[in-house]
């Protein structure tokens, strides 16, 4: 069976099940973990995880890389159970097995078959029969605590194995200790290797507490078993496993918590979240939490294909970036030469206020994460915006991607500087926003976290050119430094939306002189504007544009750019399209060019590089390229916005294990696209003007209703509403019962609540949205 067959079989199914189902669901039955997941990464797959958890337990069919590993829906066995699937992060694999021990062999010698026939997943639980063992798993969790249920049959040699020892996703485990506490208890560390990205040794402590003891634990190093059964187990490639004597059919329960600090803090993790030994109890616990965080956008209408991606898109992106301090708020900070333990700010109370998190790169999260968080989860925004400035104030450098307390340089430029402006322009300020400004600053010039290419840790750096860029504007080609993504185009023009971010903060903050500095700045794509080719050109060290240029590539990256080309980073301009236009001749030169662009996108799927190696126009399954349909509203065709991004969300639109994202989902930022165009808000600029606004287009439900949070927002909700959703095109709005004309809004009428109306048709109203241009930030 190929994948069109399996996907059409899948999709059948699932329909089925969903006809035989009551009609009223709430947002958690409306998820689907399982779309897209034929080709995995490691943090991607979730399912007993609690948002932005600590512990993300799930079962891996693949452990060996960082991609293509974690789950994956055609492999046909499971390897293990770990706890951490996180941004260069994971830990803790654990396996209940039967009969003849195999652990110290090895996963490839203990892994079990299963099938998707005796599988349920859903957000904050996860059931799997490992069918060589007879054994039925179900997983759920806290933040920081993994909680298991294992079902034995009658059978010898029962035993949980703890493979601290093995290689798990991003690189081997440099040293591993288990030691006995009680007949009940066990705790341990996990050292993770260093990698190209991460770039010291971290280690993982955890505590495993069961609610029956065990009769006796083994260890080994090595592939071979500890000759007596040491109540400690240390070593390189080393575990541990718990055995049982009861032949009878019995249920075990076990809770891990874990923790980065130390194994005292992940006892206290362990008993402060589940202090108990009802398993259904925190099922039904996180099942709670989930329907609070997915309910606070409200839909109505739509097919059910249309929202079951739907919410599993708002659920993405609520997971992939992980919390990373315990319960009092202690985490650690890896920065400097030596490790320090150190604690989030906290109440009067000593509770604390926000958590400290691990991610990957805010590149490109101004079109996804940055816009939907600053919407509907304020408290977010605000708790990462205190781990950067936490991260700037024990490093010295504002982070752009940071992972088990070490800074990454993961991508390129300095994509905090948007996050904050987006944040503190939309009044999400309870952090130092002046040290938070005085870090970004330090960014924007040689020695800030810019100058630092892809991954290059060494200090002084300068793969990010920013000595070029200062002095003349743009970055060339041919950087000689360490570090990878050393990519002067698109350097040169990200910087430059940068600087205009940092000069909307600048602005909000009273810093004029800062304010005209970068705003000048930020007209530095004009650089790369080659009039001949009319394309964003790369330039060589002296000046000169490189040779054998061409717009699109075969191949991930054309010369000058990051994980894309020149066709996609032309129209990256998204401080600036007045200009842009202008360098084009007008809005009808380039709206002609634009939608030429999506004519031959459309043909390749809207995928920047598909599966034959073919190179695109358009690309949706990468940052750069995300914000383009947008962009008709800004040269006067709204209505190509809305036809647009209807058919690039009808492309996105799969649920099947086969499709539904055609790329790297990136930690939540694709989900929470699919989210913005779903409910036809969108903001260009990534919502960090002083004075935000979104833009409008066509949504795919009939009601939408966004609750706002009360602690940031005066309004209760944000209503919007359309006669037709199936029709793509707006023929007239009205705003708070107001006829509207204009295809924007400013964020200050979001926050005091209200109701957009919308009335849509199958044909374009080439008028409608026509008054009053969007508003550029000069």
């Amino acid at each position: 069976m190929n994948c069109n067959q399996k996907r059409i079989l899948f999709l059948f199914l699932l329909l089925l099940s969903v006809y035989y189902t009551e009609a009223q669901k709430m947002p958690v039955d409306l998820v689907n973990p399982f779309v897209d997941t034929h080709n995995s990464r490691w943090f991607y797959f979730n399912s007993a995880s609690r948002p932005f958890g600590m512990v993300n337990l799930s079962p891996d069919t693949d452990t060996d890389k960082t991609w293509s590993s974690g789950y994956l829906y055609d492999s046909k066995s499971i390897r293990c159970f770990s706890h951490i699937h996180a941004w260069q992060l994971a830990g803790i694999a654990v396996m209940p097995t039967t009969g003849e021990f195999k652990g110290h062999l090895g996963m490839n010698a203990y892994q079990s078959a299963f099938t998707h026939d005796t599988e349920v997943a859903k957000p904050g639980y996860h059931k799997v029969v490992l069918d060589d063992y007879e054994i039925t798993a179900e997983l759920t969790s806290s933040t920081r605590v993994g909680f298991h249920r294992y079902t034995f049959p009658e059978k010898k040699n029962k035993a949980i194995i703890f493979d601290t020892g093995a290689k798990l996703a991003h690189g081997p485990t440099v040293y591993s200790k288990v030691w006995k506490v009680s007949d009940t208890e066990i705790a341990g560390v996990q050292v993770l290797s260093k990698t190209g990205r991460r770039p010291k040794d971290t280690p993982v402590y955890f505590v495993a507490r069961l609610n029956k003891p065990f009769s006796s634990i083994k260890g080994w190093k090595d592939k071979k078993l500890l000759a007596n059964a040491p109540d400690t187990i240390q070593g390189v490639n080393a575990g541990a496993a718990l055995f049982f004597d009861s032949e009878e059919k019995e249920e075990i329960l076990m809770k891990v918590g874990i923790s980065y600090v130390s194994t005292e803090q992940a006892r206290l993790n362990l008993d402060t979240e589940i202090n108990h030994w009802d398993f259904n109890q925190v099922v039904q616990s996180s099942v709670d939490e989930w329907n609070e965080w997915l309910g606070r956008i409200e839909i109505k209408g739509g097919t059910e294909q249309q929202q079951i991606k739907f919410y599993t898109d708002l659920w993405r992106s609520l997971l992939g970036r992980r919390i990373v301090s315990d319960v009092d708020g202690k985490y650690m900070d890896r920065t400097g030469e030596n490790a320090v333990v150190r604690s989030v700010r906290v109440d009067e109370n000593g509770e604390p206020l926000f958590p400290h998190y691990n991610f990957d790169a805010w590149w490109g999260s101004h079109w996804s994460l940055n816009i939907l968080w600053s919407m509907v989860y304020p408290e977010v925004m605000d708790g990462f915006c205190n781990t950067m400035v936490d991260m700037y104030q024990n490093g010295g450098l504002i982070p752009r991607g940071p992972s088990g307390g070490n800074y990454t340089f993961v991508m390129i430029g300095d994509p905090s500087t948007s996050f904050f402006a987006t944040a503190y322009n939309k009044g999400i300020r309870n952090y130092d926003a002046e040290k938070a400004y005085e870090g970004l600053r330090k960014n924007a010039f040689v020695g800030g976290s810019r100058d630092h290419a892809g991954y290059e840790h060494n200090t002084p750096a300068f793969g990010g050119g920013m000595q070029y860029y200062v002095k003349q504007g743009w970055v060339p080609e041919g950087i000689k430094a360490k570090g990878g993504h050393k990519d002067g185009a698109s350097m040169t023009l990200e910087y430059a939306y940068q600087d205009w971010c940092l000069a909307q903060m600048a602005k909000s903050l009273g810093k004029d002189s800062d304010y005209e500095l970068f705003m000048e700045r930020s007209e530095n794509y004009k650089h790369l504007w080659n009039p001949e080719t009319r394309m964003m050109h790369p330039r060589e060290m002296d000046g000169s544009w490189i040779e054998d240029f061409q717009p699109v590539v075969e191949g991930f990256n054309a010369r000058g750019f990051c994980e894309s080309n020149s066709a996609i980073y032309t129209h990256f301009i998204p401080h600036d399209m007045a200009g842009l236009i202008e360098l084009f001749g007008g809005n009808e030169k380039y709206t002609h060019f634009l939608d030429w662009c999506f004519n031959e996108g459309e043909k390749l799927d809207f995928v920047g590089i598909n599966k034959n190696h073919a190179a695109n126009w358009i690309d949706y399954g990468n940052q750069p390229g995300t914000g383009m349909a947008h962009l008709f509203n800004y040269s006067g065709a709204p209505w190509l916005t809305q036809k647009w991004v209807r058919k690039v969300k009808e492309a996105y639109g799969d649920i099947t294990p086969y499709d539904g994202y055609k790329g790297d989902e990136d930690q939540g930022q694709m989900g929470a696209l699919g989210v913005l165009m779903a409910i036809g808000l969108f903001q260009v600029d990534g919502g960090a003007a002083v004075k935000p606004y979104y833009e409008i287009t066509s949504p795919l439900f009939s009601e939408i209703s966004i609750r706002l949070n009360p602690d940031y927002y005066s309004g209760e909700k944000f209503v919007i509403k359309t006669n037709q959703p199936e029709h793509t095109y707006i023929q007239s709005a009205k705003l708070n019962d107001k006829p509207w004309e204009k295809c924007w809004f400013y964020h200050s009428d979001f926050e005091k609540g209200g109701t957009l109306e919308l009335e849509l048709g199958m044909e374009p109203n080439k008028k409608w949205g026509m008054k009053d241009p969007l508003p550029i930030e000069k």
